[in-house]
């Protein structure tokens, strides 16, 4: 039996609550079935909770207990699962980047009452909705969805897809407009990588309980604001999970960027740029900006979004892009992070400052070591929740060259 907390064995504990295979919350007393060991850390899951946590909670969601992976964290609080969030960043600094004083906070929360407007789902074999089982391939089914905004929860509970295996929903909440698209072989859902799928033809899936109105297809794309202004987003760009959370990242990474956003003597470079959302609401509009993406569905959106700004639209992937000069980059990775390459290529802008928005705090730790090896070092991050109920994390941090004379 393990402490959640300290991590250490205890003897002689009562057993008082028997979760289905959920996570510890720390500071609680929990029986572990160790799944993966290596010699300074360890991989398991809980199978018995010894002596709960006071943030312990009933999972509010029905599909949770029929084994839906969708939202792994609802037997915590939302402040446990803050707390949570960033000790878990702190402790990747501190263990991969050896930062043990990394100025580590945790940013704003969300608004209690926010939907996803943007869904990843799983397609079981009747055609019905659904999300994976944890640790699993298998597709637990739903019906309903808490975490899904309103204009999505009709297609969840109506939809059928007989054939396909993923598919993507999608809302402008400002404007109403909506789409799906699906596949039929996994792994070709949008990502942030850059690196798209084949997705099958709408005509090759009998589709289901689609309402009227619903733009249908991997070409289709919704409109939606963020931060006052409209951005397009199609059924293959990655977006943010809602405008919220795209509002909150935009805000966070100005104030990581500070008086660096004013230069207007070398442009901004928006690097896994997306479909614009740093370029065109983060970045002043008298600012010269060099967005570079891989991925063509975004760029054109990209092109779309920034049209009238002075910008230029790179369809290359960071690594071989040609650096340009510029004072400030802002860059949003995929999962594996910048590593040596994008580094590399990121550092040879030459920019002072570097803001990096950060969906893996191990990545993050590895590239803050791989930063400072390059001269540019962390300076702070901030964590914020864009996924609340899931172990998912994003982070912002701001890098910057110490000045000459320092």
């Amino acid at each position: 039996m393990i402490d959640a907390e300290s991590r250490q064995p205890v003897r002689n504990a009562q057993r008082t609550e028997a979760p289905r295979r959920s996570a510890a919350v720390p500071g609680e007393v929990v029986r572990v079935a160790v799944t993966t060991e290596k010699r300074d850390f360890a991989r398991g899951h809980v199978v018995e909770v010894v002596e709960p946590s006071t943030d312990r909670l009933q999972p509010p969601c029905p599909h949770v207990s029929r084994g839906c992976g969708g939202c792994g964290w609802q037997h915590a609080t939302v402040a446990a699962q803050a707390r949570m969030k960033l000790d878990i960043v702190r402790d990747a600094l501190r263990r991969t980047a050896r930062l043990a004083e990394a100025v580590v906070e945790l940013g704003p929360a969300l608004p209690s009452e926010r939907f996803r407007t943007s869904l990843r789902m799983a397609v079981a074999r009747d055609g019905a909705l659904g999300y994976r089982r944890a640790r699993s391939h298998d597709v637990v089914a739903v019906d309903d969805c808490l975490v899904a905004h309103p204009l999505l929860a009709e297609m969840v509970r109506d939809v059928r897809l007989p054939g396909a295996s993923e598919a993507v929903l999608r809302c402008g909440a400002g404007t109403g407009e909506r789409l799906i698209a699906w596949s039929t072989e996994r792994g070709n859902r949008p990502g942030r990588s850059g690196r798209p799928g084949r997705p099958s033809s709408p005509d090759s899936i009998r589709a289901e309980g689609i309402p009227s109105g619903v733009a249908i297809g991997w070409s289709a794309s919704v409109v939606e604001t963020v931060a006052g202004h409209p951005l397009r987003a199609s059924a293959r760009s990655f977006f943010q999970s809602s405008p919220e959370a795209a509002d909150l990242l935009v805000a966070e990474v100005r104030k990581a960027a500070g008086a660096a956003l004013e230069m207007t003597d070398r442009p901004v470079v928006d690097a896994y740029g997306g479909v614009g959302l740093f370029a065109v609401c983060a970045v002043p509009e008298d600012v010269e900006v060099v967005h570079v993406e891989a991925s063509p569905d975004a760029c054109s959106d990209a092109r779309r979004n920034l049209s009238g700004r002075r910008a230029t639209v790179v369809e290359s992937r960071v690594e071989r892009w040609s650096p340009v000069s510029a004072g400030l980059v802002i860059a949003d990775p995929a999962r594996e992070g910048l590593g040596r390459e994008g580094v590399a290529v990121l550092c040879a802008t030459g920019c002072d400052v570097l803001v990096v928005v950060s969906c893996d705090p191990v990545s993050l730790a590895r590239d803050s070591a791989l930063l400072a090896d390059e001269g540019l070092h962390h300076r702070s991050s901030v964590v914020i929740d864009p996924f609340p109920h899931t172990p998912h994390i994003e982070v912002v941090t701001r890098f910057e060259r110490p000045p000459v004379d320092a």
